[in-house]
């Protein structure tokens, strides 16, 4: 696996967390970076280490994994690709953001967390997918963190000056960038090996 193909599972895996921090951003009238940062780090941390968990229950399968591992890695993306994709076409609800409450900078950090961990389960699965690329882990695991963290952080920016009239949900994005990435190493085992 390369490190473009690894940046663009990261890209995939963060959408959720993009998504997420639009919404979020959505509902306030000012832009606070501390604040923003330190949301978008527990995005990035929980992105990051998903996968190297995820990696650390593969290890064991190693011997099985190796064999299967372009299949594998098409199943997982493809799966994972095809439930954000799924769950971005579902009715949603209208996040009401006219509301007249006052803004606090406290951060509700039961909240931030479930949605941090919320976001990244997809990420501990696609961290099967590293097994054979034992070289890869430590690379993969800083850049999904980096990239999660980068585009919650953006998508907190986003949320505030413009999610109200962006209209476009990114997780159909991400899903459909997982699902490409999974076809790309299964045809590099298969057809192009």
């Amino acid at each position: 696996m390369d490190f473009l193909s690894i940046i663009i599972i990261a890209i995939g895996l963060a959408m959720d967390s993009f998504a997420v921090c639009i919404s979020k951003g959505m509902c306030r009238q000012k832009f606070n970076a501390f604040r923003s940062f330190k949301i978008a780090l527990v995005f990035g941390v929980f992105q990051g280490i998903m996968p190297l968990i995820g990696y650390a229950l593969g290890v064991g399968f190693t011997s099985l994994i190796e064999r299967i591992d372009h299949w594998l890695a098409f199943v997982i993306l493809l799966l994972i690709g095809a439930k954000m994709i799924y769950e971005s076409l579902q009715p949603k609800e209208e996040i009401d953001c006219n509301c007249n409450c006052q803004e606090s900078e406290v951060i509700n950090w039961k909240v931030v967390i479930t949605m941090a961990f919320a976001t990244s389960i997809d990420a501990l699965a696609t961290g099967l997918i590293f097994v054979p690329y034992h070289d890869m882990i430590i690379k993969a695991v800083v850049t999904i963190g980096v990239v999660s963290f980068l585009f919650s952080f953006a998508g907190m920016f986003i949320g505030v000056y413009f999610g109200k009239r962006i209209k476009i949900d990114m997780t159909i994005f991400g899903g459909i960038i997982l699902i490409l990435i999974g076809t790309k190493i299964l045809l590099e085992h298969t057809i192009f090996a």
